[in-house]
C-alpha cells in the first residue's frame, strides 16, 4: 500500500511539474508575442523619452493645441499600469478612454488601435506586465484654453472615431487581410499618411492620402497615388526592402518615416512584411495623367534658378546621385523618376538638403550610408535652385520652388 501510494504522489507531482512548466511556456509565448507586437504599434516612439527609462514615458509631444507629454505604461502599481487588469488595458486600446471612463486625446492613436484584436490586446498587456516597473508620475499637460477641456473629445470622437475591431474582408486574401490589419490598425499608418484638418482629426475618405505632418515639417505621402508614394508599379522586393531596411532600389526613407523602421518595422517578421507590402500595393489608386508643371514663380526667374541650380548640382550632388540623376542604388538613390523629389509639396527634398540625414541603422542595412547637410554651404537662393533643378530635370515632373521656402525651413525642427 505504501509503494503503491509513493507512486502515486511521485506521478501527481511529475504531472504538476509538467502542466507548471507548460504554464510557464504557454506564459512565456505570450510575453514574447506582446513584445513582437508592441514593437509592430511602435509603443516605445512615444513612450519612451529621450534618455528616458523604456515606457516610462514623459516624451513631449508638440501640437498645434500645446503639448502633450506621454504616459508611464511600465507596470509601476502607483504611477504606471501596475494596478490595471488585461480589462482595463483593452477598454483603453479599444474605446480611447482610461479605467476610470477619463477621455484620452487622440494623439494616442486610439482610432486605430480600436482594431487590434483582444487576444493581441492581451498580448501586449503580458508584455508590458513583464518589464521592469519605473517610478515616475506622468508629466501634466501644456495645452492652450480651451483644449485643455477634456470634455471637447466627445465632439472629436463625434466626428472622427469609429470603434471596433479590424472585420477581414472576405473577398481578399488573407495575406492581404493581415497586411490591412497591421497597416490600418498596429502600425496606425493613417496617423501620419492622411491629412488632419483644423480640429486635428481626418476624415475615412481621405484615409492614407498624405499630409504636412504638423508641428514636425515633414511630409507623408499619400499611400494611394502612383505620383507620390502609392506603391503600385513597385515590386513586392521593392517594398519589403524598404520596410524592412530603410533602403530599396526605389528609395530609401528618412525623417520619421526613418524612425520608424528602425523601431519597428525592421523586427517584422519576412510573412508580415510581405503581407504589409501586398495590402500598400493593392490600395493604389490608377493615376490619372500629370497636369502640365506650373509654378507660382514668373518664367524668368524660374529659369535663372534652374540654371544656377545645375551648376549648384554638378558641383555638389552629381558625384552620389549621377550626372543624369541614376543614381547609385540602394544607397544613393536616384532622383531622376523620383516620386519623392516630384511630389506637389516640396517639403521634403528642401530638408534633406538642407538637414542631410541618414536612413535608419536596421539588420539588413547595419551601416547606413548618409547625406550631408548643405544649410552652412548654400544660401537660400542656393538651396531653392539646386531643388529646383532636380525637380524639373531628366523628365521628372516637379514645379520650382522659392528662396522663401527654403529659408523658412532652416529653422524647421531636427526630431
Amino acid at each position: 500500500m505504501g509503494s503503491r501510494l509513493s507512486i502515486t504522489l511521485l506521478a501527481l507531482a511529475a504531472f504538476t511539474t509538467a502542466t507548471q512548466a507548460q504554464d510557464k511556456d504557454k506564459t512565456g509565448d505570450i510575453i514574447a508575442r506582446g513584445e513582437y507586437l508592441a514593437r509592430a504599434g511602435d509603443c516605445t516612439a512615444c513612450h519612451t523619452a529621450p534618455e528616458g527609462r523604456l515606457f516610462a514615458g514623459g516624451r513631449a509631444m508638440p501640437t498645434p493645441f500645446g503639448t502633450l507629454y506621454t504616459s508611464n505604461i511600465t507596470p509601476d502599481p502607483e504611477t504606471g499600469i501596475g494596478k490595471w487588469s488585461a480589462d482595463d488595458f483593452y477598454r483603453t486600446m479599444h474605446n480611447g478612454r482610461f479605467p476610470d471612463g477619463g477621455l484620452i486625446y487622440p494623439a494616442m492613436p486610439f482610432a486605430s488601435y480600436t482594431k487590434v484584436t483582444r487576444a493581441d490586446s492581451d498580448a501586449i498587456f503580458a508584455y508590458l506586465r513583464s518589464i521592469p516597473p519605473v517610478s515616475q508620475r506622468n508629466r501634466p499637460h501644456e495645452l492652450r484654453f480651451p483644449y485643455d477641456n477634456r470634455q471637447l473629445i466627445l465632439g472629436w470622437r463625434t466626428l472622427f472615431f469609429s470603434e471596433g475591431e479590424f472585420k477581414p474582408d472576405p473577398t481578399k486574401s488573407a495575406e492581404w487581410n493581415r497586411g490591412a490589419y497591421l497597416v490600418e490598425g498596429l502600425g496606425h499608418c493613417g496617423m501620419c499618411h492622411s491629412p488632419i484638418n483644423a480640429l486635428g482629426g481626418t476624415s475615412q475618405s481621405d484615409a492614407f492620402k498624405g499630409g504636412l505632418i504638423p508641428m514636425q515639417n515633414w511630409y507623408a505621402p499619400s499611400l494611394t497615388s502612383n505620383r507620390e508614394a502609392g506603391l503600385g508599379d513597385w515590386s513586392i522586393k521593392d517594398i519589403t526592402d524598404l520596410l524592412q531596411t530603410g533602403v530599396s532600389a526605389r528609395g530609401v526613407v528618412y525623417g520619421p518615416m526613418a524612425e520608424v523602421v528602425h523601431n519597428s518595422l525592421q523586427y517584422l517578421s519576412d510573412e508580415d512584411t510581405k503581407a504589409m507590402a501586398v495590402y500598400l500595393k493593392g490600395i493604389s489608386e490608377p493615376s490619372p495623367p500629370p497636369p502640365p508643371a506650373s509654378s507660382a514663380l514668373p518664367t524668368t526667374e524660374s529659369s535663372l534658378l534652374i540654371s544656377l541650380g545645375k551648376t549648384v548640382y554638378d558641383k555638389n550632388c552629381a558625384s552620389c546621385h549621377g550626372t543624369q540623376g541614376e543614381g547609385k542604388p540602394p544607397h544613393w538613390p536616384p532622383l531622376a523618376n523620383n516620386q519623392s523629389i516630384e511630389m506637389q509639396s516640396a517639403v521634403n527634398p528642401i530638408r534633406m538638403v538642407l538637414n542631410g540625414g541618414y536612413p535608419p541603422g536596421t539588420k539588413g542595412n547595419p551601416m547606413p550610408y548618409g547625406m550631408p547637410p548643405f544649410a552652412g554651404l548654400l544660401s537660400d537662393n542656393e538651396v531653392a535652385a539646386v531643388v529646383s533643378y532636380i525637380r524639373t530635370a531628366w523628365g521628372n515632373r516637379g514645379t520650382p520652388v522659392s528662396a522663401r521656402e527654403a529659408n523658412e525651413l532652416r529653422s524647421a525642427p531636427l526630431n
